[in-house]
């Protein structure tokens, strides 16, 4: 089975590196994408869409032949949900890696809303980043990717991530999904926690749970990147989930 896996903002391909020899010994044909304008190719700021990135993972789904699944980390968890709605009859199912589950129509602003309210650390990496003159896009300081995304990995493999983030077009990083019950609705998801999460902090992420029921559930005690920071350990929440979809 095909494994789609997608990145979050600021980041690329290279942030499922650590994990795809995890899925590879486990007999999955891994596929890591690089969204549209996160440095890779040259589609202008401005361009960028959840749209954009939706047919982008479309066109890596029909690139092969069979059902695929799919693995959105962070804000990759919303393209993996649109991905899911409009492909539907090709996606076995859907994991989320202290991704954004979110609802019809809903925006992760409105889920940290309330908690940042009461905690600001629920504000995550927000209240760190900085912006470009047009506000087209933003980008990570290292010093606060260290801190928010990085802080729980080997300072090694924390420096070599920080160093490879890239400015983060707006069009696809504030976007929410648009999602029915008979499409998305119907599709599996898993839904892995990281309860030493400092950017989708866990409240953020139980409170998703409970705005899109239905997902199965399982833990690590990791940070914001468990594929980087424990690759072991997720393939051994994941893996399984797989094969029962396969």
């Amino acid at each position: 089975m095909r494994v789609i896996l997608i990145h979050g903002a600021w980041q690329g391909s290279w942030a499922w590196d650590r994990w795809l020899p995890a899925l590879a010994e486990a007999g999955f044909d891994a596929d890591a994408v690089d969204l549209p304008g996160n440095g890779v190719d040259r589609t202008p700021p401005a361009d960028v869409s959840l749209d954009v990135y939706v047919a982008h993972v479309g066109d890596r789904i029909e690139a092969g032949e069979g059902p695929v699944a799919i693995v959105g980390h962070s804000g990759g968890g919303v393209i993996a949900s649109q991905a899911a709605e409009q492909f539907r009859e090709r996606v076995l199912g859907v994991a989320y890696v202290a991704g954004m589950m979110l609802p019809d129509g809903g925006a992760y602003a409105e889920v940290v809303g309330g908690l940042a309210d009461q905690d600001p650390a629920a504000a995550g990496i927000r209240p760190h980043l900085a912006w470009s003159d047009d506000g087209l896009t933003s980008t990570v300081p290292a010093t606060a990717a260290r801190e928010i995304f990085y802080h729980d990995c080997r300072p090694a493999d924390a420096a070599t991530a920080c160093a490879r983030l890239v400015p983060q077009p707006e069009g696809g990083r504030a976007i929410s999904p648009r999602l029915t019950a008979t499409r998305f609705g119907t599709v599996p998801r898993l839904y892995v926690e990281a309860h030493k999460d400092r950017s989708v902090v866990l409240a953020a992420q139980r409170r998703m749970q409970a705005l899109v029921p239905g997902a199965e559930i399982v833990a690590l005690d990791s940070g914001h990147a468990p594929q980087l920071a424990m690759p072991e350990k997720l393939a051994a929440c994941v893996i399984p989930w797989l094969r029962a979809r396969a």
